[in-house]
């Protein structure tokens, strides 16, 4: 009950600070990610001739037993692939001290994805992001987001 109160406080929070050029969706994973259960974020560009920064946001507790996090990302529209990256981000420093920010065990941090993306066309896409770690089912990351950010012009 008290993990989903922290989990609600941090969305209203998140949500309550973005502004009018960025959106912010968020997936609760409840601390049990399974390798072959895909984050999808779902999204309308409208805008397709300004360029984006895509950033992935990920929650973590001290449950979670890796410094870092191997991530599989893609891009579709209309459920066709347009780009696929593997990523390593790093979450904790060689002490194991957590780099994210946050109150308590449950820790924050961004990472850049995509910089000055420009989506081929205006639609509908998808960012789909599994996790690529050696566990079936990974442990302390507790929500997965993705923030993207109009450039101006």
């Amino acid at each position: 009950m008290l993990r989903s109160i922290v989990v609600f406080i941090l969305f209203l929070s998140v949500s309550s600070c973005q502004n009018e050029n960025e959106t912010i969706l968020v997936n609760n994973v409840n601390n049990q990610w399974k390798k072959k259960t895909a984050q999808t974020f779902d999204f309308d560009v409208k805008d397709a001739h300004n360029q984006k920064n895509l950033m992935l946001l990920v929650r973590n507790n001290n449950d979670y037993p890796y410094s870092n996090l191997r991530l599989i990302a893609s891009i579709e529209q209309n459920k066709k692939n347009i780009s696929t990256d593997t990523l390593n981000f790093v979450l904790a420093k060689p002490n194991g001290e957590w780099i994210g920010t946050g109150f308590g065990d449950t820790k924050e941090i961004t990472f850049q994805y995509k910089l000055n993306y420009k989506f081929p066309k205006n639609g509908k896409y998808s960012v789909k992001v599994v996790q690529a770690m050696r566990k079936d089912v990974l442990p302390g990351i507790e929500d997965l987001g993705i923030k993207i950010q109009n450039l101006k012009p």
